[in-house]
């Protein structure tokens, strides 16, 4: 038989009283420092999940999103990165909390190549990037200066049919004359004159190849020394110094010729001239330096040439391989033209099956598939989740683009699914994201799409495209080789004969 006195009872009664306050300020503080993170894949010590996304990470990254939802946490080596893999998710991040997912990280390739990430797609979110990307809109891709350059497009255009009638029904390397139209207009739009020898068309190809190669320092410092032994920090070094001398031999070639001579029409500047006017009269009130705009014209090459090219060799290739939707869109066209030699631009706004191929042919082949890289900059609770500051973000427009919730039978191609949709890809619609959305999304939509309808229209309007050999249009190859952009494995080539 146990008895305590009132002095026991006391004590032990305090203790108790003790022991509860403590115990729920240990569960009080445990609530507030237990984090609710989003599903992930299990992990290896020291490169964390890197060994899972394969030789297409758009791929390997919805096959795992399948498994672990359209939010999952990895871990590339040391960084958490969120991949977001569903419409709501990419909404989440680009719309409600799309200030707090505005910035880029640090990565130190894109650094090397960009004086130091000074350009608009790579710059880190605040003043600096507000007043680039404003210079952008206002200044060098603003409706009235889009159109200002229809000539240079449709000159182009007419050259492009040209050398392909000139083929006399030989094989011709499609892809190379695509890549060779875009990088004209480019050229042209951004530089005042084309550079189209070898020497610059290895240079760009090597600047874009940079900019999507996996950086082992980046993501595990430890490991740096692989990026230094691989040789890739000294290509990253040698392509900025090629690429600088070159820019900087054509900004002077600019400031040159504006001396003495009277000032350019809207319609004869290019986008130096423009910066260099921008620069000279603190337009913006903003200083603009000359490694912005060196940084700003290397964004409209990587941008505006790889981007257009591709999504034009995607459609081509799927035309190809779809002959009813071939012929549909040739009955379109034909149709709209009455008969003349050439499409122009004005042509283009009532071809509406035209807009829906380009529609699906970026759906099923997003340019950018893994649109480029955000980072948090404070901590968000996003479906129910913490996120903390500092995640870097993966937003998979591919897997959201094949997503079999939002699109019927997602695998296969067919624009008419968007003849009466109202799905976009500007940037308002989530299940359709192949420029991105919110502030960070491509402020050069127009200019890039104008290129691709032209294009595009006079192709189909102007030629018969086969394979060559004998191949079934259903054999054509459409393996992908992946990077800052994916691209056909294969080179396209056809045999290209007049449609009258």
């Amino acid at each position: 038989m146990f008895s305590f006195s009132r002095t026991n009872i006391f004590f032990f009664s305090s203790f108790i009283i003790i022991l509860n306050f403590i115990w729920f300020k240990w569960n009080s503080f445990h609530r507030r420092t237990k984090k609710n993170v989003p599903p992930s894949p299990r992990k290896l010590p020291i490169i964390g999940n890197l060994h899972q996304l394969g030789s297409s990470p758009h791929r390997s990254l919805q096959a795992l999103s399948r498994k672990h939802g359209p939010l999952m946490l990895m871990h590339l080596g040391s960084v958490p990165v969120l991949v977001a893999s569903s419409s709501e998710a990419a909404r989440e991040i680009m719309k409600t909390h799309d200030l707090s997912f505005a910035s880029r990280p640090k990565l130190s390739i894109r650094d090397t190549l960009l004086y130091g990430s000074k350009d608009i797609a790579f710059s880190p979110y605040g003043e600096y990037w507000r007043q680039v990307r404003s210079i952008a809109v206002v200044q060098l891709l603003n409706s009235a200066r889009v159109q200002s350059f229809r000539q240079i497009r449709e000159n182009e255009m007419a050259l492009m049919i040209n050398m392909i009638e000139s083929s006399c029904g030989s094989v011709i390397d499609l892809s190379e004359i695509l890549v060779m139209l875009t990088n004209n207009i480019i050229c042209k739009v951004a530089l005042g004159r084309t550079y189209s020898g070898l020497k610059f068309k290895d240079l760009l190809g090597r600047f874009v190849h940079l900019l999507g190669v996996f950086s082992f320092g980046n993501y595990i410092p430890k490991l740096s020394w692989i990026d230094r032994l691989s040789g890739l920090d000294d290509k990253a070094r040698k392509v900025a110094k090629d690429f600088d001398e070159f820019l900087e031999g054509v900004v002077e070639e600019h400031i040159r010729d504006k001396k003495g001579v009277d000032a350019k029409s809207d319609e004869d500047q290019d986008f130096v001239d423009i910066l260099l006017d921008v620069e000279r009269d603190n337009l913006t009130g903003f200083a603009l330096q000359r490694d912005t705009i060196k940084a700003i014209i290397l964004d409209i090459f990587a941008a505006g040439t790889d981007t257009t090219f591709t999504s034009l060799e995607w459609a081509i290739s799927e035309l190809i391989r779809h002959p009813t939707v071939m012929k549909k869109l040739q009955e379109e066209v034909t149709e709209t033209t009455h008969g003349r030699p050439i499409i122009h631009e004005k042509d283009l706004e009532n071809m509406k099956y035209l807009k829906a191929t380009i529609k699906e042919t970026l759906r099923l082949h997003t340019p950018v598939p893994l649109l480029v890289p955000r980072e948090s900059t404070q901590d968000v609770k996003l479906m129910g989740y913490d996120i903390p500051a500092g995640t870097q973000v993966i937003i998979n427009a591919s897997a959201i683009g094949r997503d079999p919730t939002l699109w019927e039978e997602p695998d296969e191609f067919r624009p008419e699914r968007f003849l009466n949709n109202i799905i976009d890809y500007k940037g308002l619609h989530f299940e359709l994201l192949p420029f991105g959305a919110g502030r960070r999304g491509c402020p050069g939509i127009q200019f890039a799409m104008v290129i691709n309808e032209l294009a595009l229209a006079n192709l189909v309007y102007k030629f018969n495209l086969t394979l060559p050999n004998g191949v079934k249009d259903k054999d054509l190859d459409m393996n992908e080789i992946n990077g800052l952009t994916v691209h056909k494995k294969s080179p396209l080539l056809v045999m290209a004969t007049p449609r009258f």
